[in-house]
């Protein structure tokens, strides 16, 4: 499949995982994931859990240099899940993140899936995250997926 081109001139396209700009940002995910969650809190996927058949990934590029991820899990039972959004630092604050997440949601919708989940933290390293998902609809709400439901862990549904 091909990538989408949007006017601030991103491409947003699959990823295969391959690249070393996207294996970087992803380790620069997991990296702030721990810094910021207490310990048994982290729930971010690593380089071989976002290679599973049943997760789909896309990349934000500018030229040759990505500015952001973001993942779809796809439950059997026609859920689906976001998981490994990151945008770079370089690139913060230029609509990425809205732009993959769009890209996921355009992507169960067009699955039929009944309802996008997400598992995220709290305190301020997560603010821009919650803030960008209830910008998009998102909604606080119950535990999903066997996910601990811990003070830390806040649990967001849209559904489609």
């Amino acid at each position: 499949m091909r990538g989408v081109s949007d006017a601030a001139g991103f491409d947003i396209r699959p990823d295969d995982l391959s690249g070393e700009a996207t294996r970087d940002l992803l380790r620069l995910h997991l990296q702030a994931a721990r810094a910021n969650s207490p310990p048994g809190s982290v729930f971010a996927l690593d380089l071989s859990g976002l290679k599973r058949p049943d997760i789909l990934v896309w990349s934000a590029w500018r030229g040759d240099r990505v500015a952001g991820i973001g993942a779809l899990r796809i439950d059997p039972g026609l859920y689906g899940e976001v998981k490994s959004m990151r945008t770079h630092p370089d690139f913060l604050r230029c609509g990425i993140a809205g732009m993959i997440l769009a890209r996921i949601v355009a992507e169960a919708r067009a699955r039929g899936l009944a309802r996008l989940s997400l598992e995220t933290g709290t305190g301020p390293a997560f603010e821009p995250a919650l803030a960008l998902y209830r910008r998009h609809g998102f909604a606080d709400g119950e535990s999903f997926a066997g996910y601990p439901d811990t003070p830390f862990s806040r649990f967001l549904h849209l559904p489609l």
